[in-house]
């Protein structure tokens, strides 16, 4: 009897629900393995080659596991310092750039208004021509990147007198504005909350995309192990939306959001009245003054009906001895640690936030030690440090400016999408498409972006590309990571490296005198090189080919010997920071405080062409391939929706649609939506479904800024939630799904049953 995969699937509906083995098909469905292997079969040898990650917060060290000449596998690579073995989805998900049928196999020409490919000789000859007649003033928008790329990059934008951006949508300035003002410091720390005994953990969700959440998750999994440390630690998250973070806490506190700051400097006011502080800490240096009541403006008493402590949560408490409780707590469980970001950086008043809540490690004495902060040294190689800062608003207004006004006339993007991840409102977009502007993008996929370019030029994935990191943040003490190609471009692409471009275009035009590198990898080499000469550090060999072998082997370079500078607090940093003290604006009636967040997988939306990064579920709502908003349970009841209604969210006269998720852990006065979704242009996975369940959230927020370090202030929105009257079926995990019929296939054999529907006892 011939097997077909009509009769099989059909078969095995009826198999499925009888739960049963037998024997019915005969050999119709067994499976031959022979014992003895045929000899002219190629048995498959796998090799493991160490490199990093380029599709998570932070660079993470990886193993990639290549058979035959193909990646198969990443996985964690256990030497690394800052993941030890660990690795996200979000890596798993990136091997898939390699393979990607949407991939851009040549360069593209916009010709007669439409992109044509053409050949390399003709794109780099575009290219060298554009730079020769206007590349004097250009604009490059690049990701935070460190290491060689880095460095070619700044020189090149140096030798035309241009200027580099950094870009992130979620960015990360008012953080290291934080860094600055709080310790004096120009980069992230590391947490120890390995060895911590009490994270108090303000918006950032540290467990799923904050910073480095691969290294403190590792961290998380220690603080909870019995044997490290004090013993099993605690944390509580302060956060306006239950997040992953949020639901693997002791404690979850939701408050009103952009309320922060205030609560940090109540439990301020408490430990530095109550003497909760650590030994050695000079309150009168700390405040600014001698006093027996520091910061009355912040006690609890006055605080704590402002901040929107919800009454399940107060247990009979007032809010007010709740936030004495916490404030006991956390000073009384050393080694203490606070932390903020996310959203409570996001606000109008993100800067006051930030700084309020870092300076309590001051307070309880946990900057430098066990168990708290850790700073990280100076690079060996500081010509490999590039600056990390994303671009302000202020910048993009000045950029979109002078591309209007006809001063830049070549605009460089690098695997980045502006256009995607910045407010419509800036009006970036418009200025491209309405100006002479010259854009060049470097890219592996197509994008809104990359889709109004004059030029694309293919760009390696990281797979196939040399290149180096300094984690930031690293370890505590000195960490480069290198990265090396695992496997050629397939044959069906031809893509370039950025960075070798950049090195010949300027050799070509005269513009090499502070590149003197033929390509990236000879770059790597170099620095590899200086770090031989120290002869220290996790790697010694007796020549520089046996060091740089070692190197590639494990990944990278560290020395634990060479840790963080010792920090001291600013004489009055608490009176500094309550000079900055601003509410947020109180909501209208009918409105929700928006709070988006970076999706587990797709981040801020550099992974949506990933189809397993699409397909991997929420961590808290399940839901894959969609623009869902959280809203709280009792609220959707009130409005009449339910699971899966499409709504309008509204704000600025911009609005998006997304699917209900009601969730009975969000405050009813808060509404939550992934970042990620809502692609116009690129690959077939990033722009799937359409516009009422596939929506970009960042494209209806205003432009307005931090105070302070001039970030979007993408939590501050705020907005109205409208049904439309039309509902969707949401793609997600949870719940219960009972077995139905899925029809019959009418096109080739109409009226032949496919797939039957059973009950047990009754096939």
């Amino acid at each position: 009897m011939k097997l077909t995969r009509r009769k099989f699937l059909a078969w095995a509906s009826i198999s499925a629900v009888g739960a049963v083995a037998c024997d019915a098909f005969g050999d119709d469905l067994k499976v031959q393995s022979p014992v003895l292997q045929p000899e002219d079969l190629v048995k498959g040898q796998d090799n493991w080659y160490a490199t990093l990650c380029r599709h998570c917060p932070s660079s993470e060290g990886v193993l990639v596991r290549v058979i035959e000449g193909r990646a198969k596998k990443v996985q964690g690579n256990p030497n690394y310092p800052t993941n030890a073995g660990k690795q996200s989805a979000r890596c798993d998900a990136g091997l898939q750039a390699l393979y990607h049928p949407d991939r851009l196999s040549g360069p593209l020409q916009r010709i007669n208004g439409t992109l044509q490919p053409v050949s390399w000789d003709v794109a780099l000859d575009t290219l060298q021509n554009q730079l020769r007649s206007n590349g004097e003033g250009l604009t490059m928008v690049t990701p935070p990147i460190n290491g060689p790329v880095g460095s070619i990059t700044d020189k090149f934008c140096s030798a035309f007198n241009g200027r580099r951006l950094n870009f992130e949508p979620l960015s990360n300035a008012t953080l290291l504005e934080t860094m600055e003002a709080v310790f004096g410091q120009n980069s992230i720390p590391d947490l120890d909350i390995s060895n911590t005994d009490y994270l108090l953990s303000f918006g950032a969700d540290f467990l799923s995309t904050w910073v480095s959440p691969t290294r403190w998750s590792t961290g998380f999994g220690d603080l909870r192990d019995p044997s490290i440390g004090k013993g099993r630690g605690t944390i509580t998250q302060i956060d306006s939306r239950f997040s992953m973070t949020a639901a693997n806490a002791d404690r979850w506190i939701p408050i009103t959001p952009g309320m922060e700051g205030y609560l940090a400097l109540s439990l301020a006011n408490v430990i530095a009245n109550e003497g909760l502080h650590a030994s050695g800490v000079d309150l009168r240096s700390l405040f600014g003054e001698e006093t027996n009541n520091y910061l009355p403006e912040f006690d609890p008493d006055v605080i704590g009906p402002q901040i929107g402590l919800p009454e399940g949560i107060l247990q009979g408490k007032s809010a007010a001895e709740f936030i004495r409780h916490l404030a006991r707590d956390f000073a009384g469980h050393k080694p203490s640690l606070a932390i903020g970001g996310g959203s409570a950086e996001a606000h109008d008043n993100g800067s006051f936030n930030m700084q309020a809540i870092y300076a309590l490690n001051h307070l309880v004495g946990s900057v430098g030690s066990t168990g708290g902060l850790r700073f990280n040294p100076e690079s060996p190689l500081p010509e490999w440090v590039s600056n990390q800062t994303d671009a302000s608003i202020k910048d993009w207004q000045g950029v979109i400016a002078d591309i209007q006004q006809g001063r830049t006339k070549t605009l460089i993007v690098h695997q980045v999408d502006p256009v995607y991840g910045l407010p419509i409102s800036l009006g970036l977009k418009q200025a491209i498409e309405a100006t002479d502007v010259f854009s060049i993008s470097f890219t592996s996929f197509l994008d809104e972006t990359s889709s109004l370019a004059d030029l694309i030029l293919p760009d390696r994935v990281y797979l196939e590309e040399w290149g180096a990191d300094i984690p930031n943040p690293g370890p505590g003490y000195q960490v480069i990571g290198f990265q090396q190609p695992i496997v050629n471009p397939m044959s069906n692409v031809d893509p370039r490296s950025f960075g070798d471009i950049l090195l010949s275009t300027a050799q070509e035009l005269g513009k090499d005198e502070e590149l003197p590198w033929n390509s990236v990898q000879q770059a790597v080499k170099e620095g590899a090189d200086k770090l031989y000469s120290l002869n220290r550090g996790s790697i010694r060999a007796n020549t520089e080919r046996e060091f740089w072998t070692n190197l590639l082997q494990k990944g990278g370079w560290w020395d634990e010997g060479q840790t963080g500078p010792s920090v001291s607090a600013p004489n009055g940093i608490f009176a500094s920071i309550k000079s900055k003290v601003a509410p947020p604006p109180d909501l209208e009636n009918g409105q929700f405080y928006l709070i988006p967040f970076a999706h587990n997988t797709l981040l801020d939306g550099r992974n949506s062409h990933l189809p397993w990064g699409q397909s991997t579920p929420d961590p808290i709502t399940t839901v894959t391939w969609q623009t869902w908003i959280e809203m709280n349970s009792g609220r959707a009841k009130e409005l009449g929706l339910r699971e899966g209604d499409i709504v309008r969210i509204e704000t600025n006269g911009k609005s998006v649609q997304a699917l209900i998720y009601p969730n009975p852990a969000l405050p009813p006065t808060v509404v939550s939506v992934p970042i990620g979704q809502g692609h116009q242009t690129g690959s077939v996975y990033a722009v799937n479904g359409d516009e009422r369940e596939n929506a970009n959230i960042l494209s209806i927020l205003d432009s307005s800024r931090t105070n302070g370090a001039d970030a979007l202030a993408w939590a501050s929105n705020h907005v109205t939630v409208t049904p439309t009257g039309e509902s969707l079926k949401l793609s997600k995990f949870e719940g219960e799904f009972g077995a139905r019929e899925i029809g019959n296939e009418i096109l080739n054999n109409p009226g032949e049953e496919v797939i039957r529907t059973v009950t047990p006892g009754s096939h």
